[in-house]
C-alpha cells in the first residue's frame, strides 16, 4: 500500500506535467468524473461539508483498519477538488490521515488558483477529512 506523502508526491508530478491552470483545472475535471462516487443514501445533511458555496458530500467507512472515502459534488471543480483528496487519504489508517502533511496543496498551486469561496471549500474538505479520521481513531483505540 502506498503511504500518503508517496501519493501526494504522484499528484504533485502529475500537475507539473502541465504547463498551464486551464490544463490542470480541465485534469482535475477529468479527476472528478473518475471519482468513486457517494451511494445516494449518504446523500445527506450530516455529510455535507460545511463551509462549501457547492454542495459536497463526503462519506468514510473503516475497513481493515483503514477509512474509505466516498464523495460526490453538484459543481464539476469542486468535485476534481474533493478527488485530488479522496485519492491522497482514501484507504489509509486513521493515525495516518491525522498526521498527514497536506502542503502537497500548495505545491500543486491549487489554493492559489481558486477564488476565495473555492479556497475556503478546500480547508473545510480537508477538515472534515481529518475530523473523520479522529473520530474513528477513537473508535479504535
Amino acid at each position: 500500500m502506498q503511504s500518503i506523502k508517496e501519493i501526494q508526491d504522484e499528484i504533485i508530478d502529475e500537475f507539473s506535467m502541465f504547463e498551464d491552470w486551464e490544463e490542470r483545472y480541465q485534469y482535475m475535471i477529468d479527476l472528478g468524473k473518475d471519482l468513486p462516487l457517494i451511494d445516494e443514501q449518504f446523500k445527506t445533511e450530516d455529510n455535507i461539508i460545511k463551509g462549501c458555496q457547492s454542495k459536497v458530500w463526503v462519506h468514510a467507512e473503516l475497513k481493515n483498519n483503514a477509512l474509505e472515502f466516498t464523495a460526490d459534488s453538484d459543481a464539476i471543480i469542486t468535485k476534481g477538488i474533493i478527488a485530488i483528496l479522496i485519492r491522497a487519504f482514501s484507504n489509509q489508517h486513521p493515525k495516518d490521515i491525522i498526521e498527514a502533511n497536506t502542503d502537497f496543496i500548495d505545491k500543486i498551486g491549487l489554493k492559489e488558483h481558486l477564488s476565495p469561496t473555492r479556497a475556503n471549500g478546500l480547508v473545510s474538505m480537508i477538515k472534515q477529512i481529518k475530523m473523520y479520521a479522529i473520530a474513528y481513531q477513537t473508535q479504535l483505540s
